[in-house]
């Protein structure tokens, strides 16, 4: 009885290890574009090196494009407070969202920042 009930809890341990895993752990780019569908709306973190950065003068909202080796993602700013420069190792969390979707296809396909950690170059 003993081993089973340790046998349970080695297993249930390993499941919540595996679990906590791919919730911590950043999403690749490739994948989120790929499965676009799957991620839309959703919370998810990247990891990668800026690649572009701008805004317009005057309004809050900024923009850069994060690389992580698998593609390329835009990544909307609306806090304005600080803007990655290009070159930077970024972690982004933020929310999946498109312009729009068409032919089954999503338009637009950019991830909206909820926070930012610059790692520097």
């Amino acid at each position: 009885m003993k081993t089973l009930f340790g046998l349970v809890a080695v297993c249930a341990l390993a499941v919540v290890i595996s679990g906590c895993a791919g919730v911590l752990g950043s999403s690749r780019i490739a994948d989120v574009q790929r499965n676009a569908g799957h991620y839309a709306d959703r919370s998810v973190t990247i990891d990668g090196r800026v690649t572009n950065s701008w805004g317009v003068p005057l309004l809050p909202y900024k923009f850069y494009r994060v690389s992580d080796g698998t593609g390329e993602m835009t990544v909307l700013s609306r806090t304005g407070n600080r803007i990655p420069v290009q070159g930077s190792h970024v972690r982004v969390n933020g929310v999946v969202r498109d312009v729009a979707v068409l032919a089954g296809q999503p338009i637009g396909l950019h991830l909206e920042e909820h926070s930012l950690d610059i790692k520097g170059r």
